[in-house]
């Protein structure tokens, strides 16, 4: 999903008008060849946001983070890693 398009249509609402606005200025410096490459870079980025934010769960993971309730968060250890953290 590069079409930048798609990306604002797989946004929740609350987060396409900073998409627009990255997106417009991304545009803006692209007419210097030397930072064409943050077009791409940024609708890697958004899309990226766009399958986070699509995730059941992910507004409540944010909150839980921003509470500091980290007991909400799973903790996972590599099993090749027992032992060693």
């Amino acid at each position: 999903m590069k079409d930048p398009t798609a990306i604002f249509e797989a946004l929740p609402p609350a987060h396409r008008a900073r998409f627009r606005a990255e997106y417009e200025e991304a545009l803006d410096a692209a007419h210097d060849l030397a930072r064409f490459s943050q077009v791409q870079t940024l609708l890697r980025q958004w899309r990226l946001r766009a399958i986070a934010y699509a995730r059941p769960g992910y507004e409540e993971a944010v909150q839980d983070a921003l509470q500091q309730r980290t007991e909400m968060f799973a903790r996972y250890t590599p099993p090749e890693w027992e032992g060693r953290v």
